[in-house]
């Protein structure tokens, strides 16, 4: 009893110190929310002209204003001047949060078993903790497209800021698109692909092609089949049918059905990106391309049935043995010359970090210096339908990165990092290594 009342004691004894706790971090929470200003760099909207000399007024998490002169009573101020202020960047296609060492299986969650599981969220399971997330957004990325894998039907990919406690505070959209695989009847060489087809064939184990088409029409069927049921269930459920149970699988396709959202395909090859096109086109269905390495060859069709494609990275050698040896570095340059929207992307997880430098070859190759930067920018924001990234303008979230040159350059440094309006450390595991290593005696 008498060790029960101490402890009792002890605690009472501490609230005053858990009070003035949580009134500091109420102080800190109110102090990071006041309007703040970088005074006086060369501010790069992308959508428009570059604007030198000038300040950026953010409030409440958004751009509130540009220009030269902006005073605003209580306001912080960081002198900028001699830098420069561009949208923070955006990659397209990864697996932030979903993976941490893609060898260790207990620390990779971007699958689960069966071959249709649209109910999955790669939001749900994200973690914001990755070591990662503060390597990536350290070279100037700010928001990444989480995407699951696995199966025909992955799951929904989530778009998220790279910064936040939890996964709510980090979400910017739970759910962009469905991620699809689509059925092919040849399998991708190198890169994220591999012989499984041509290694049956030569043992025997397959009937060729034959037994691939079969295979390839019966997943198409499936995958058709579970767009009918979701139709049929969403009539139904609007009609209130009493007798009809909730299907978290059928929901979740729903809004894709309706048109809400797209498809975020995975295709390789241009009969692949034929049969997409053309599957997408009877189903009435919006769809995104993922990683096409034939998009060059289809590019009128692309750019007809204005489709858009997220690139794969271009700091790659080419995936099939005929493809000319630039392909992966002059594909860009021909899709902007062909009208085709499309946006850059890392892919995976262990080289998120190097986005800009994959824009960066591609404008080495061909491709219009500007329309590099807007690859990994403003276009990935257009083609998820996300309005508020991408660019600097009053209105839109201060997503924003203040550098000492042009962010698709090596050598350049990004001195300050700013997401949903707030800074954000520019600390890294990366960082530390590099610090703690070059102090070595």
């Amino acid at each position: 009893m008498t060790r029960r009342i101490c402890l009792l004691l002890s605690a009472f004894c501490l609230l005053p110190s858990a009070f003035a706790a949580e009134k500091a971090v109420a102080k800190k929470q109110v102090a990071t929310d006041q309007p703040l200003i970088l005074r006086g760099a060369t501010v790069h909207t992308v959508s428009g002209k570059d604007l030198p000399n000038t300040s950026v007024l953010i409030k409440n998490g958004k751009i509130e204003a540009l220009g030269q002169t902006l005073r605003v009573a209580g306001a912080r101020e960081i002198d900028v001047r001699g830098l420069h202020v561009y949208p923070g960047l955006i990659n397209a296609a990864t697996t932030i949060g979903l993976t941490e060492i893609s060898a260790v299986r207990e620390t990779s969650d971007t699958s689960d078993l069966g071959d249709y599981n649209p109910q999955l969220r790669a939001y749900s399971v994200i973690n914001p903790a990755s070591e990662h997330i503060p390597v990536v957004r350290a070279n100037g990325i700010t928001t990444v497209l989480s995407s699951p894998s696995g199966g025909v039907i992955s799951g929904q990919a989530a778009l998220i800021n790279l910064a936040g406690w939890t996964i709510d505070e980090m979400a910017v959209r739970k759910s962009v698109g469905m991620v699809i695989r689509f059925p092919s009847m040849t399998q991708r060489f190198g890169r994220g692909g591999g012989i499984e087809l041509l290694m049956m064939m030569q043992e025997g184990r397959t009937g060729g092609f034959s037994e691939a088409q079969r295979t390839y029409a019966r997943r198409v069927a499936e995958l058709r089949e579970w767009l009918d049921k979701a139709r049929h269930y969403a009539q139904a459920r609007a009609a209130e049918t009493p007798d009809v149970k909730r299907d978290l699988k059928l929901e979740a396709l729903v809004p894709l059905v309706k048109g809400e959202q797209p498809a975020l395909m995975t295709v390789s090859t241009a009969r692949d990106i034929r049969n997409a096109v053309e599957f997408a086109d009877k189903e009435k269905i919006k769809v995104v391309l993922i990683d096409p390495d034939d998009a060059w060859k289809e590019a009128e069709l692309l750019k007809k049935k204005d489709i858009p494609v997220i690139l794969g990275p271009t700091l790659s050698l080419p995936r099939n043995e005929d493809d000319p040896y630039d392909l992966p570095y002059s594909q860009p340059a021909m899709l902007y010359k062909a009208g085709v929207k499309f946006a850059i992307s890392t892919g995976g997880v262990q080289f998120a970090r190097n986005l800009p430098y994959q824009a960066a070859q591609a404008a080495a190759f061909g491709l219009p210096k500007d329309e590099a930067l807007k690859a990994v920018t403003l276009y990935p924001a257009q083609i998820f339908g996300v309005k508020e990234l991408g660019s600097i303008e009053p209105g839109k979230t201060a997503n924003l990165i203040v550098t000492d040159g042009d962010p698709l350059e090596s050598r350049t440094q990004v001195k300050r990092l700013i997401i949903n309006g707030r800074e954000v450390s520019t600390d890294n595991k990366h960082k530390q290594l590099y610090e703690k290593y070059i102090a070595r005696p």
